[in-house]
């Protein structure tokens, strides 16, 4: 029997656990219980209707997608997926035209393409990467050494790596690992090109702490290493230099995990960094260690302004050619800035439109420097950035006309009244809001609201199947994120969880008071911190939806810091063995709300067997408790073979997302008529 009277108590509450055993994935009666519930979900999703999405997704997946360039010299390196192969390959350009050289071909290594290329960063020459890689969707990683000068891979391979950084010396790099078989206590190791891993050398590491994560970069003048501790997934960091060519041990230069520390670039005993510290929406600051030691500095908070706070959000920087390149968000979509070095003359650089700035590639010494950019309807791109203007290193041609469709951006108030921004993407022939057109389609509402990430316009191929059929997509902008400063991800961590809950909920109620939606046919999802979001309002307004798609949710707030990496996130949520956080987790965790005779809407549930981020057990026994109550039919899909999301081949994201469609034109558009939505048929 899965499941069994279980009850916990817990701070002197009985917390009943019913579902517990399915925790567990190599129990045979999960196991069965598991490929029954997918054998029904196949069952309800294929047909005609889940075919011709499939068709349709890998139509719109066909487009060039490009990540975040590293810039040496003349050469760039990116990552980019040309929608066909199944796993993204790592590239060099060189040279004025950008010629593009394939360095390295995950799809040759795995013919079940499910080994991806995770994180990669070249030395200070450009002759030799880094780069690493993960199977079937895992978190760990294998680093590994590619010599791009002679073409060919070096016999480096280095193990129990997990959130890879990376930072070249000399004949060798620096770069974060984890004791071996440990989910915890990560570490700063040294590895010299051509050596056993046995032989690097422990940089730092902090014992005491196991929840502590480290990044590590070089400055440009190869004098200083800058470690950064991180709580967990926080932001709020610890700031320790060290100088190889003196081997000096690590010496602290900010200390107390206040504020949120990302270091940017150095040379000559000049530190830039972006901080919230005593500045909410971020601002640029740079440390002079000719000032003195680190240890002998009376004030660590105190370094110098170079970039003040605004009304907009730092998110990056880098310094490129002299100056600092700086990208914001100005509600909630990317704006980017050139300074001085001094924090002087300031110079607006035009983006093609609403987007989002991925990430900066620029170097101290470069003449050149280039940004990743990407919109609702621009697939990620790689553009050119000089003193006025972004342009793409080359045109792609795209399977829709993005001329066809409409962002816009609308403010609503939450239940205390807080105004939240939502973006919403139409076809512009839908018609206007009100009783126009959009009054009569469907809308798909998603949001995350946590660990200060922000929700910004981006590229979804899945997004046109549904705009096409006639929906809307709409992104809540909640608290809990970072598009608003640090105070606004305060404002939706721990005990204040609740708002980013209300914030979404608001949303929902927006669009059908708006005549955005009619009622019962605003679906919500969401994955994740996310798919906690999604199963928390799912059983608050289970009124308010007409159905919900929960991806691989953190959906049992009492023991999620049991599995996994999950103590990583205790900062932001809190933890059930403290008594004082032990009452707001169990007021909003999906799995313990699901209340007795209550109908709730079709639902699917979506995690992968070999997630090794968020465990797959919480969203089988959310699932499992959903389906003990009547409503709309509640499915769970477990993926194999893959993970959290990250690296999942391209025929398995088709999949997921076909089903993802399939399931919402099935129940949704039959919520409340269905003559206005058109899926694909083939």
């Amino acid at each position: 029997m899965i499941r069994a009277d279980l009850v916990d108590v817990l701070h002197g509450v009985a917390v009943a656990d019913p579902f517990r055993r399915l925790e567990s994935a190599e129990d045979p009666e999960t196991v069965a219980w598991v490929a029954a519930q997918n054998a029904e979900t196949r069952r309800l999703l294929d047909g005609p209707v889940r075919d011709g999405v499939a068709a349709r997704l890998r139509e719109l997946h066909r487009v060039p997608r490009m990540s975040v360039p590293a810039v040496r010299g003349d050469r760039i390196f990116f990552t980019e997926s040309d929608g066909v192969r199944a796993q993204p390959i790592l590239y060099c350009a060189h040279g004025s035209g950008l010629k593009a050289e394939r360095l390295v071909d995950p799809n040759l290594l795995d013919a079940a393409g499910t080994t991806a290329i995770t994180a990669f960063e070249p030395d200070d020459t450009g002759a030799r990467i880094v780069y690493g890689l993960s199977r079937q969707g895992s978190d760990a990683q294998e680093l590994l050494i590619h010599d791009a000068a002679a073409g060919a891979p070096l016999g480096d391979r280095l193990q129990w790596v997990k959130f890879a950084s990376v930072a070249w010396r000399g004949d060798g790099f620096f770069y974060t690992r984890y004791p071996e078989h440990e989910q915890y206590f990560c570490q700063v190791w040294y590895h010299r090109v051509g050596d056993p891993q046995r032989d690097d050398r422990l940089i730092y590491h902090r014992p005491d702490a196991p929840e502590i994560t480290f990044d590590v970069k070089m400055t440009s003048d190869g004098r200083q290493l800058v470690i950064a501790s991180y709580q967990g997934a926080s932001d709020h960091a610890e700031i320790h230099i060290v100088s190889p060519d003196e081997g000096r041990n690590p010496r602290p230069l900010v200390t107390g995990f206040a504020a949120g520390w990302h270091f940017i670039d150095g040379r000559d005993d000049q530190l830039y960094f972006r901080t919230d510290a005593d500045a909410p929406f971020g601002r640029i600051v740079r440390f002079d260690l000719r000032d003195g030691t680190p240890e002998g500095r009376r004030d660590n908070s105190s370094p110098a302004v170079i970039v003040p706070e605004s009304r907009d959000t730092i998110v990056d920087a880098a310094v490129a050619n002299g100056r600092l390149l700086v990208s914001s968000l100005r509600n909630a979509s990317s704006r980017l800035a050139s300074w001085s070095l001094d924090g002087a003359g300031e110079r607006e650089i035009a983006l093609p439109g609403i987007g989002t700035i991925n990430g900066l590639g620029a170097r101290w010494t470069d003449a050149r420097a280039f940004a990743a950019f990407t919109s609702f309807t621009t697939p990620p791109v790689i553009m050119a950035c000089s003193d006025a203007a972004l342009t793409p290193i080359r045109q792609s041609t795209l399977p829709f006309d993005p001329a066809d469709y409409v962002t816009e951006q609308v403010w609503y108030a939450s239940k205390d009244g807080t105004p939240v921004s939502m973006f919403l993407v139409s076809r512009g022939d839908t018609g206007g809001g009100g009783d126009g057109g959009r009054a009569r389609q469907a809308c798909l509402l998603t949001g995350y609201g946590g660990f200060n990430i922000s929700l910004t316009p981006s590229f979804d191929p899945s997004d046109f199947v549904w705009l096409d059929a006639g929906g809307t997509i709409a992104v809540a902008n909640l608290r809990g994120g970072g598009e608003y400063g640090d105070a606004w991800h305060r404002a939706g961590m721990r005990e204040r969880k609740q708002n980013v809950f209300d914030d979404f909920i608001a949303a929902a109620e927006w669009l059908e008071a708006s005549g955005r939606a009619r009622r019962g046919r605003v679906a919500i999802e969401g994955a994740s911190n996310g798919g906690l979001l999604v199963g928390a309002c799912l059983v608050q307004r289970p009124d308010l939806f007409g159905a919900a798609i929960c991806r691989v949710p953190v959906a049992d707030m009492l023991r999620y810091h049991l599995f996994t990496v999950g103590r990583f996130w205790i900062p932001e949520y809190g933890c059930a063995d403290e008594p004082d956080d032990f009452p707001f987790l169990l007021r909003y965790s999906p799995y313990h709300n699901v209340a007795n005779g209550t109908a709730y809407p079709p639902t699917l549930v979506m995690t992968a067997d070999t997630d090794d981020r968020v465990a797959p057990g919480m969203a089988k026994k959310f699932a499992a408790r959903l389906q003990e109550e009547k409503g709309g039919p509640v499915l769970l899909r477990v993926e194999t073979r893959a993970g959290h999301g990250a690296g999942k081949p391209l025929e398995k994201q088709v999949a997921e997302q076909a089903d993802s469609c399939a399931f919402l034109f099935h129940y949704l558009t039959r919520t409340s008529g269905s003559e206005q939505m058109r899926p694909p048929i083939p």
